[in-house]
Parts: C-alpha cells; structure tokens; sequence
C-alpha cells in the first residue's frame, strides 16, 4: 500500500516520483506523514537554538536549503533540494535559484536600508519565499521557521505566534492563514503581518 494524501485548500500536492523519496516506509496516511514531519521539525527548531545565526549566514541560498533538509531530511531524501517540476502554486521550477537569489537581495536592501519595519521585512520574505515554492512540499512550514528566525537572529526581536497553529488541519485558523497569503499576493501585506503576530 503506497502512501494516501488527503490535501487541505493550498496545500501542493506531491507527484509519485517525489513520493518515491519517502524515506520512512510505514507511513501511509496524512496524519502519520504529518506526525513524523512535526518530529523532524521540532529537531530543526532545536537546531537553530544552538546554532549561531547571523544574518550573512541565513539570508543564503545555502542557508534556505540547509533548513529544509534539517526540517524533512528524516522523512524525506529530496529534502533541501529544490523541486525539479511545476506544481499548481509557485513560479516555473527552472527559475527558483534567480528568484531566490532577488529575494535575497532585495531582504538586504530592505535591512540596510529600513525600507519597512522588522516585522515587515521579516514577513515580506516569508511571503516571497511561500511563493517562490522552493521546494517539493514544506513549503509553508519552512517559510514561517525563516520569518521567524530573521525575527529573532537579524531584529533581536520575539518569534512570531501565527496564532499558535502548525496551520495542518484544514480548520478556521488556516483558512485566516490562505486568506492572508492570497491578500499579500495582491499587495496588502498587512493582514499577513497581523496573523503572524496573533
């Protein structure tokens, strides 16, 4: 029996071949997938904990990949690695590492030059990183861990509550969450920043 997916409103769907990189075999329902990913998670939380964070170190595409695979790479093998198709959200998969690399730019232009709040700043990237799509799958999760961690490491300032939810479970919370993200698509960040503060 292969692994079953139940996906949730905004949530991209994983193809049979990026299936394939399951690395834990047992798995066969959402909510053991989504179990073993939280373990993982929780261990990547840990290590940026102990981990000396400056901002020429996470504002990397290194940086990006590295927390990735730290976040999946018990669960998944294509974990860190960008996506290699198109899915139904995020730009072509061959311009991942240009758009990357211009969100990265951009964010240290912001900083240097305090073109918005910390907090905006920090939510800006998010946004652009959830669109980018860098990844196969986790790509909400991943997004939220590195507004958090620009929060904290580059504005000394207290991570981000997003209303203490995982946003897994297709409840009113999430919804708030896609509603959100769908408004920053068209320009009004404020909401996004305002969830993420709640």
């Amino acid at each position: 029996m292969g692994l079953e997916l139940d996906y949730k409103d905004g949530q991209t769907p994983i193809n049979e071949e990026e299936k394939e990189g399951l690395k834990i075999k047992s798995i066969t329902t959402q909510s053991e997938l989504d179990e073993f990913e939280q373990l993982n998670i929780e261990k990547a939380m840990e290590w940026t904990i102990h981990t000396n964070l400056k901002q020429d170190r996470i504002l990397t595409e290194k940086f990006i990949k590295d927390l990735h695979k730290k976040m999946y790479g018990d669960v998944w093998k294509w974990a860190g690695e960008f996506r290699k198709t198109d899915k139904n959200i995020g730009i072509k998969w061959t311009q991942i590492g240009i758009e990357l690399k211009n969100l990265i730019e951009d964010t240290i232009y912001w900083i240097e030059n305090k073109t918005y709040s910390d907090e905006e700043i920090a939510i800006r990237f998010k946004h652009r990183l959830v669109a980018i799509h860098c990844f196969s799958n986790g790509n909400g999760r991943h997004s939220r861990m590195m507004a958090d961690i620009i929060i904290e490491r580059v504005f000394e300032k207290d991570i981000f509550s997003w209303h203490k939810s995982k946003m897994v479970k297709p409840d009113e919370t999430r919804k708030m969450y896609i509603t959100a993200l769908k408004e920053a698509d068209n320009g009004n960040i404020k909401n996004l920043i305002e969830f993420a503060r709640n």
